[in-house]
């Protein structure tokens, strides 16, 4: 019953992201049927999971012609062991007999899909005979049809076909080395691969095993993430905000700059991700942290230098976390900007006359990047300080005609997808 149970916990994890709204880090942590799974199993699970989440829109139109009904009329359970089926017989590339057997086996075992156990025989034996509709089905639509239109018309239907590729596949890690001289050590200590000059890049596997973590060598931080700081350039002695700082990547990298910094951020449990990091990688002393809302705290002088990596709908991020395609509604997006604004030009005001403030978000949305700059600097004393092609190494092909850097799938290696406008204070 290995099989079965695995299949279990993999369904009670798409339920509990999908209709619980809940992240897949926290769903394996919320989900009992998954927190009784042990080695292989737990990993098949995961996997399951995983490769269901990441093209859902596919698979619901791959199962929609063998339906008398919409998918979502079903129950929850019934629901997630289609998908669960479904990811098996077109992605996984499990054998015809297992998905049907070890799937239906799944819900006569859980007395809350028992009921739909022949439903689901019935429809997983048409599953595993004809995948034509999920191939037939266009890559943009893993994700729901309205976000589809929402990409497609913020980045162009080329771009938004690239991001949603870039999605397909698990990704690997990215390090971040506290010494950028010695990366080409860490890149050759940890078998992976020197990438955009200031990351390395590493196979997904157990991070606590990769050599100089205990040691606090390095910490994991997406390429594209690591860019905001690179661009905005500190120098040692520097006053430095960093706001909105956890879970702390960036943070790390402004103290082995040599500047003085002072991380905020309104979440004493972020925080508190943000001083275990710190803790781990030896920096704690070069760094003071603040529990604040950045609209209702002010430093005690101007600062040379200010990060704000803004809330946002973190959509660039959908390679890494597909589930928010789906936990996300228009509606949840639509109140970002506003905020956004707030935080640049509370921001503005914190930064010295000549100094230097990035503002970053990791999505695509144009209406939570370089619109909110655009709105932004009629009100306040910003301007724009241009990023070079020099400066945004393996991204230039991402940088506007104003000098904001969009860092879009390139199709060199995976990465997330941020926005970056520097700019700089007038008077």
């Amino acid at each position: 019953m290995s099989g079965a149970k695995a299949r279990q916990a993999a369904a009670d994890l798409l339920i509990e992201t999908l209709d619980n709204r809940r992240t897949l880090d926290e769903a394996m942590v919320t989900s009992e049927h998954y927190s009784k799974m042990q080695g292989a199993d737990r990993g098949f699970a995961r996997a399951i999971a995983s490769a269901a989440l990441r093209q859902l829109g596919r698979i619901d139109k791959g199962l929609a012609p063998f339906l008398s009904r919409p998918l979502e009329t079903a129950t929850p359970p019934a629901r997630a062991l289609l998908r669960v089926g479904a990811a098996q017989a077109w992605l996984l590339e499990t054998p015809d007999h297992a998905v049907v057997s070890e799937t239906v086996d799944a819900a006569k075992g859980w007395a809350r899909a028992r009921s739909s156990s022949g439903f689901l025989n019935a429809v997983l034996r048409k599953v595993v005979n004809d995948r034509s509709h999920f191939d037939k089905a266009p890559v943009t639509a893993i994700w729901p049809d309205w976000l589809t239109v929402e990409l497609m018309t913020s980045l162009g239907v080329e771009a938004a076909t690239a991001m949603a590729t870039a999605q397909l596949d698990e990704p690997d890690l990215h390090l971040t080395p506290k010494d950028v001289a010695a990366i080409s050590t860490l890149a050759e200590a940890a078998a992976g691969q020197v990438i955009g000059g200031i990351s390395v890049r590493v196979p997904t596997g157990d991070v606590s095993a990769l050599p100089g973590f205990e040691a606090g060598d390095w910490w994991v931080q997406d390429v594209a993430a690591a860019l905001p700081v690179h661009l905005l350039g500190a120098q040692p002695g520097e006053r430095v905000l960093d706001l909105c700082a956890a879970p702390g990547g960036k943070t790390m990298q402004l103290a082995t700059a040599g500047a003085s910094v002072t991380a905020i951020d309104r979440s004493a449990v972020r925080l508190e991700r943000v001083h275990e990091n710190l803790a781990r990688t030896g920096l704690s002393d070069r760094v003071e942290t603040v529990k604040a809302k950045v609209e209702d705290w002010s430093p005690p002088q101007p600062a040379d230098r200010i990060l704000l990596d803004a809330p946002c709908s973190a959509l660039g991020t959908l390679r890494r976390h597909p589930e928010g395609a789906w936990i996300k509604s228009p509606n949840d997006i639509a109140r970002f900007p506003d905020v956004q604004a707030r935080l640049l030009e509370q921001a503005a005001g914190m930064l010295k006359p000549g100094g230097t403030l990035v503002y970053c978000v990791c999505t695509p949305l144009a209406r939570e990047g370089v619109e909110v700059v655009d709105r932004v600097l009629k009100t306040t004393g910003l301007k724009r300080s241009p990023i070079t092609a020099e400066e945004a190494v393996d991204f230039a092909a991402g940088l506007t005609s104003d000098g904001d850097l969009v860092t879009l799938p390139n199709g060199r290696y995976g990465h997330d997808i941020f926005q970056i406008s520097r700019l700089v204070r007038e008077n």
